[in-house]
């Protein structure tokens, strides 16, 4: 369902995807994280992207995200806030801990998350999606990345 917004013409979508970097990361391991964490979400809510694109001559192109996407930078502890908070609120997460750097392909991914400490995540991105007032309050007092 998508509704008016009160400020203007723009229809409001009712969802949002945050995804939450961990600020001391170098620039390649931002982008690889935040291009995972968004495949993550596209896999577990395929609904989340809008019709494919196509240009003038007809060709077909992939089609996007059709809700915002915001990302947002924190420290171990704010990234583990965030996604304690999205548990909690029943919101959809996507996790990447330090240790899926040094692995070699997806098994292994899984491998490392599953013996990492579920009590303290070694976390260097999260990303979020859901009702967008609970995204909202899931990053509560994180900045936007910069």
């Amino acid at each position: 369902m998508i509704v008016k917004g009160p400020m203007s013409d723009r229809p409001l979508i009712p969802t949002k995807i945050a995804i939450v970097l961990r600020e001391d990361l170098a620039a390649w391991q931002k982008l690889n994280v935040t291009a995972f964490l968004a495949s993550g979400i596209a896999y577990a809510v395929p609904d989340a992207a809008g019709e494919p694109y196509r240009d003038a001559a007809g060709r077909r192109f992939c089609a996007l995200f059709g809700q915002p996407v915001m990302v947002f930078a924190a420290d171990r502890a704010g990234l583990q806030r965030a996604q304690r908070q999205a548990i909690e609120r029943g919101l959809r997460v996507a996790p990447y801990i330090a240790a899926m750097f040094s692995t070699g392909h997806d098994a292994a991914n899984r491998a490392v998350f599953a013996a990492d400490d579920p009590a303290d995540p070694d976390l260097v991105g999260v990303a979020i999606h859901g009702e967008r007032k609970q995204v909202d309050k899931a990053v509560k007092g994180l900045s936007l990345h910069g």
